[in-house]
């Protein structure tokens, strides 16, 4: 009988013989295999019920873990399709994934799916659970694997199987009579399925194509316990509460209009009022660090992007070109040929160096219908884009000052929690990016180098990099702890290398200066929406598009209130009176809607003292102050959090 080396997690070392199951090994070892999801071997997660055959080192995987609740998910995602074949016999299954917080699975059906039908099917669901079917993994030839699926009407697995490499392991995942092409691993049975909650339905093209099907995708979670489930739903319903679309409807800041065009934004006075003030101080915070501000055009000819490299390796992203005088013409997608184009224009000497450029630069990138999203993923949008030309002697230096202000940018906003990422290329897939072996790893290593210097711990993302340089790419966490795109610093040798540039050395001789890429705010657009749910609305007093609402209690009220406005106004606060004639209890809800941070009673007792009554955002009423110590209250508020 062969036998088999474990090393367990404890650094004992045991064997067993070869053919046992990974859950009988652990039992062997006294390992508690309920709260197991499966098992880590040699690195790689399997289900408990994958049979050993060499030497490994075995991990047990917990149910309550990353790697767990993915295996949890994806089983959860089995179950939800095995319910949908039983309650729709002509369903066609399409993929049915884990996902960071849930699972989905697309369906081809006849028509689409209904809050009646998601009951019927978590009911289902429950049944499926019940029976507690055996999930079991069976590895096929692409031939048995075409026959399997073929005879049971499944087309879009016999599309997944046609493009599996010659050789592959196949492998399929049985429950009951559920068959389903997969790569696993999985729960070693449906009733090790615990909490889960079917959440909604969405139509979905199949592999994210347009051109294909629409399919039906159905969402849904699980957790290791009914506390947990519950916890994210309530999550996910104050989510929904946050949701910018909605919000921004109700104050007022924004809207969109298909009418004239999904994915473009229209910012309204009161969002227009947000944007200016952010884009005034970043306009000043660049000037106090060195930046010049630059314009630059919306559109250009075909030529210069093709130079760029984006015709050959972003143009699925850029629209499709005009002509003017029978010149092909391109809506830009990014800032950068610009600025190297400006650079260009007359002769630089290393005396010049570093130039640090920065635009509000509005770009227009071709995003399909099915992903966009409010002012998360539009088709139009200012990004808050600057290059900084540099020696390769200062590289370093310059990554080290656009970290301190991105992180200074994110404190103003309230960020305090964020991830850092460096994304690389996949050493694998060289092709898929610009420029040689040499110019990557100069890149990469100054921007390690940097990280390492302020001792920034970082996730290394393998095969994340634009297809022009590496990144730091920073992920803002919210209020709720999701992850909102932030600042990203690309450093670049490639375009300088395809567009010629050149500076004057010391030397006499002519150099190339490397180009650094970076938003500290990225997408004004995403931003702003970010902003929007990470307050649930009510932005910070800096920020209120209304600082303060004063709401005289009848008509007679109205010249006081006014001077009360004008006052405030003068020392450059954001004032406005409601003046309709409504009650002030209505006045006061209505200012809780629009999430005005201090709303100012004025009534005859006011009036005759020369104050105003307080009710600050949050609180039921302060009291009665002064006009002065109101001024002298909110004077603090009316900076960034960031600033002394």
């Amino acid at each position: 009988m062969k036998l088999v080396r474990l090393n367990l997690p404890d650094g004992r070392v045991m064997e067993c013989p070869s053919g046992v199951t990974v859950a009988e090994a652990m039992t062997e070892a006294g390992m508690d295999t309920r709260d197991a999801a499966g098992a880590m071997l040699n690195g790689r997660a399997v289900e408990l019920g994958r049979r050993l055959a060499a030497d490994a080192r075995l991990d047990p995987i917990a149910l309550d873990s990353p790697e767990g609740r993915e295996i949890h998910r994806h089983t959860a995602s089995h179950v939800l399709a095995q319910a949908v074949k039983r309650l729709f016999p002509g369903a066609r299954l399409g993929i049915g994934p884990a996902t960071a917080d849930g699972f989905y699975y697309d369906f081809e059906v006849e028509r689409p799916f209904t809050p009646d039908d998601l009951e019927r099917i978590e009911k289902e669901m429950r049944r499926i659970v019940g029976a507690d079917y055996l999930v079991t993994r069976v590895e096929v030839s692409r031939d048995e694997a075409l026959a399997i699926f073929e005879k049971r009407g499944e087309p879009y697995k016999l599309e997944l199987i046609a493009e599996l490499p010659e050789g592959e392991t196949i492998s399929c995942y049985e429950q009951g009579e559920f068959v389903d092409l997969c790569a696993g691993p999985h729960l070693r049975s449906t009733g090790a399925v615990r909490a889960f909650k079917l959440l909604s339905v969405a139509g979905a093209y199949w592999r994210g194509d347009e051109r294909r099907p629409m399919l039906q995708r159905i969402y849904g979670t699980a957790y290791e316990d009914e506390a947990s489930l519950a916890l994210h739903v309530e999550r996910l319903e104050e989510a929904k509460r946050r949701d910018h679309r909605r919000l921004g409807k109700e104050m007022g800041l924004f809207s969109i209009h298909e009418e004239g065009g999904p994915g473009l934004i229209y910012w309204h006075p009161k969002g227009g009022v947000v944007r200016e003030i952010i884009e005034d101080f970043w306009r000043r915070e660049h000037r106090r660090r060195g930046y010049d501000i630059v314009y630059s055009p919306h559109i250009a000819k075909l030529d210069l992007w093709k130079t760029s490299g984006h015709w050959d390796w972003y143009r699925e992203n850029m629209y499709s070109p005009m002509k003017i005088d029978e010149v092909e013409y391109l809506l830009k997608p990014m800032n950068c040929p610009f600025h190297i184009l400006m650079y260009k224009s007359e002769t630089r000497s290393y005396r010049d160096l570093p130039m640090r450029w920065a635009e509000l630069g509005t770009v227009y990138r071709y995003e399909r219908s099915g992903v966009l999203h409010g002012l998360l993923r539009v088709r139009g949008f200012t990004q808050d884009d600057a290059h900084i030309f540099c020696r390769p002697d200062q590289l370093q230096d310059e990554i080290l000052g656009v970290i301190d202000l991105a992180e200074f940018m994110m404190r103003s906003f309230g960020y305090e929690n964020y991830e850092i990422m460096l994304s690389v290329r996949d050493p694998a897939e060289k092709a898929k990016y610009a420029g040689d072996d040499e110019t990557w790893a100069a890149a990469e290593a100054a921007l390690k180098g940097a990280l390492a210097e302020r001792g920034i711990a970082y996730i290394l993302g393998e095969g994340e990099a634009k297809f022009y340089g590496p990144a730091i790419d920073i992920t803002l966490k919210d209020a709720l702890d999701r992850g909102w795109q932030g600042p990203t610093i690309q450093v670049d040798f490639n375009l300088p290398e395809r567009f010629d540039m050149t500076y004057a050395g010391e030397d006499g001789r002519l150099h190339r200066p490397v180009m650094i890429h970076r938003t500290v705010l990225g997408s004004l657009e995403r931003f702003f929406g970010g902003l929007i749910e990470h307050y649930a609305g009510a932005l910070p007093f800096w920020l209120s598009p209304v600082q303060v609402r004063i709401l005289p209690v009848a008509e007679r009220h109205h010249g006081y209130a006014r001077l009360v406005a004008a006052r405030l106004s003068a020392s450059g606060l954001r004032v406005e009176v409601d003046s309709r004639s409504e009650k002030l209890n209505y006045k006061i809800r209505s200012g809780e809607l629009d999430k005005i941070p201090y709303m100012l009673v004025v009534g005859d007792k006011e009036e005759a003292s020369g104050g105003v009554s307080v009710r600050k955002r949050g609180q039921v009423d302060v009291g009665v102050e002064s006009l002065e110590a109101f001024e002298e209250r909110v004077k603090a508020e009316a900076r960034p959090a960031s600033h002394p």
